[in-house]
């Protein structure tokens, strides 16, 4: 009896042992995990995907599309991001930083925001509608070269579109503007 309650009380204190050094292994993930939180690390290592720039004389909507691909490709977090794009600045885009406040040249959406006013297209959108309402084939202009302009006005000029109507609209455009 003396050994059954010896054995008993040795298998519950192995139990015990067990389940202390997992709560001891789980507290130190913890710990670990915690550490990591409450001191992040700012990784500027080379990209993996080389950066590009932009000097306001090529289209900002291009460009953002383009940066937007890289930071992705390269696990950029927004604070990452914005001081990316400070960096890829160059000519009248980069003096559009004069403008924003110090404290916010690093707030992804004050930077996108400034650029955008500045250089976006969306002040254009009349401008390219009116441009595929008017566009007409040139003397000796094929066919395919008409079709690419009118498939690049209409992706300037209704971006917003879903591309099914848009392909619809460009099919009217292209008939509209083929001079037979």
């Amino acid at each position: 009896m003396k050994n059954e309650i010896q054995s008993h009380v040795e298998s519950k204190v192995g139990e015990v042992k067990d389940h202390v050094n997992s709560c001891i292994e789980k507290i130190e993930d913890v710990q670990s995990v915690k550490r990591e939180i409450g001191e992040p690390e700012l990784k500027y290592s080379r990209p993996t995907v080389k950066s590009l720039t932009f000097d306001g004389q090529t289209s900002w909507t291009v460009f953002k599309t383009q940066f937007d691909v890289v930071s992705s490709a390269n696990g950029w977090n927004n604070r990452v991001k914005a001081s990316q794009l400070v960096v890829s600045l160059r000519g009248s885009a980069a003096e559009v930083l004069q403008g924003i406040p110090t404290d916010k040249l690093t707030d992804l959406t004050t930077i996108e925001s400034a650029l955008e006013a500045q250089f976006g297209d969306s002040h254009l959108t009349q401008f390219y509608r009116t441009e595929l309402k008017t566009r007409r084939q040139k003397p000796g202009e094929s066919l395919r070269v008409l079709a690419a302009d009118v498939e690049r006005l209409m992706s300037l000029a209704y971006a917003e579109c879903p591309q099914d109507v848009r392909d619809s609209l460009a099919a009217q455009y292209f008939v509209d503007a083929y001079q037979r």
